[in-house]
């Protein structure tokens, strides 16, 4: 299994809160990416690979390799085109992770895409079917540019893979595990300060 670590944003909503990018704020003086390297270290087997992907070579770290993805123009493209794969997870480089949703993104299996999350922001996804999960990435990013659909994010891709109105609002259907409220996504320093 490869888990990749997506940290390659634009920050809009951050806006350079206290200098630094989200990804390396502070939590129980750890930075916030270097967590989720961490945890995944004590959780998946040896033989499993961590990726980070991002332009900032300051994204280096211990256990892990850096990614600088070829395209990443609409928030969708977070989603490294040439790094999908069966067997893979996309986790965001801006949530803090519970110990317990860790462990339910690592032990849960699928034969197709299974989406984590809760009503509020979807964190991982975890990809045994590649065909499929890329369909659906160029079918959401095809309709934002065509102006069909007013956003280009993981929910769209949630809602094309479970056959929903993408201009519609989401429903949390099947193929989705909700995860535990202490997990939450970093997009703006309100987050991180409801976090602190």
């Amino acid at each position: 299994m490869k888990y990749i670590i997506m940290a390659d944003g634009k920050e809009k909503r951050w806006k350079n809160y206290l200098g630094i990018p989200k990804h390396l704020v502070e939590v129980n003086g750890e930075k916030l990416i270097c967590r989720t390297v961490r945890l995944l270290n004590l959780m998946i087997p040896e033989n499993s690979e961590i990726t980070v992907t991002s332009h900032d070579k300051s994204y280096e770290f211990e256990s892990c390799c850096r990614h600088e993805p070829l395209n990443n123009a609409l928030e969708i493209d977070r989603f490294t085109e040439e790094l999908i794969d069966s067997n893979i997870c996309f986790l965001y480089g801006d949530t803090y992770y519970t110990l317990e949703t860790m462990k339910t993104i690592i032990e849960t299996n699928t034969e197709s895409i299974v989406f984590f999350g809760n009503e509020k922001s979807i964190v991982a996804v975890k990809v045994a079917d590649a065909e499929a999960f890329r369909y659906h990435k160029q079918r959401v990013r095809d309709m934002f540019l065509k102006g069909e659909i007013a956003n280009c994010k993981g929910w769209q891709l949630y809602q094309s893979f479970s056959g929903q109105d993408l201009s519609c609002e989401p429903e949390i259907k099947d193929n989705f595990i909700r995860v535990d409220k202490d997990t939450m996504d970093i997009n703006t320093p309100e987050d991180y300060r409801k976090l602190i």
